[in-house]
């Protein structure tokens, strides 16, 4: 029975990490595309792949020891009390892409986007269905039954 519990905690604390990584991603993509006219501009991404990596890393810990732990890789710290920083990183392929054929790079940043955009609706579904609540905007938890807030401020600082 404390097993299910623990089980229970601790997809909470990978959905919860995945809707916070989601939003840092948003912020850093927009931040791609208002700033793409500006001279000397380099665009990033949050570190994707090593999310994902650390993430199955810490499943894999838990299944083989029963024991959720996150590993810090080079662009990601994981802290106390579930906190995490993660710095965004360059990215090469849209850098060269905006140096070259700006349509192109507009539609890559609307397709991470996009991604993106599903990857945190998806998590918020399966933290809602699981907790009956979800992340509405960075540090604020709703239940289900509130109404979105049509002026929920947008994200702003790095990943605590």
């Amino acid at each position: 029975m404390m097993q299910t519990a623990s089980i229970a905690d601790n997809i909470s604390d990978i959905l919860v990490k995945i809707i916070y990584f989601t939003q840092l991603r948003r912020r850093v993509l927009h931040e791609n595309l208002h700033r793409a006219q500006e001279p000397g501009f380099t665009p990033q991404d949050m570190p994707v792949r090593e999310f994902a990596e650390a993430l199955n890393l810490a499943v894999a810990e838990h299944l083989q020891n029963d024991r959720l732990l996150f590993q810090d890789t080079p662009s990601i710290h994981f802290g106390p009390n579930s906190t995490m920083d993660i710095r965004p990183v360059v990215d090469p392929h849209a850098h060269t892409l905006l140096r070259t054929d700006l349509d192109q790079y507009t539609e890559l940043q609307i397709r991470k986007l996009l991604e993106n955009c599903l990857n945190r609706r998806v998590a918020e579904e399966l933290l809602r269905q699981k907790c009956g609540t979800y992340l509405g905007f960075l540090g604020e938890v709703r239940r289900t039954d509130d109404q979105p807030s049509q002026n929920s401020p947008t994200d702003s600082g790095t990943a605590r």
